[in-house]
């Protein structure tokens, strides 16, 4: 119910980044990671909104307060931070893993055709 916050946030903090570092990400000396920094930032910001949209159908996130359907239980909280930890966490973690090989190959194959 509320594993796309981790994700979420995680999309946040690179747009922030991104947009701050804007010449830095577009040098030709920058990293093969700083160049496909707004690859990483769509999937995430995409994961996201698929989760978003999956938690509203099936009923987990609702349109009035308190939005999440487990905080309207006792110990819903407790719940929620678990999920985050176990599901959120482990989910951020892969889609970075996955993005950051893509960048690095992506940057070899330049390197090699270069």
């Amino acid at each position: 119910m509320s594993c796309f916050i981790v994700p979420l946030t995680q999309a946040l903090v690179t747009t922030a980044y991104r947009k701050t570092h804007e010449k830095s990400i577009h040098s030709p000396k920058a990293s093969a990671l700083k160049r496909h920094l707004p690859a990483l930032e769509k999937m995430l910001w995409g994961g996201s909104v698929m989760l978003i949209v999956d938690h509203i159908i099936n009923g987990e996130l609702t349109w009035k307060f308190p939005f999440f359907t487990a905080l309207e239980l006792e110990g819903g909280g407790a719940v929620m931070l678990r999920e985050m930890l176990t599901v959120g966490l482990p989910m951020s973690l892969v889609i970075t893993a996955v993005w950051a090989v893509y960048a690095i190959i992506k940057g070899r194959k330049k390197a090699v055709l270069q």
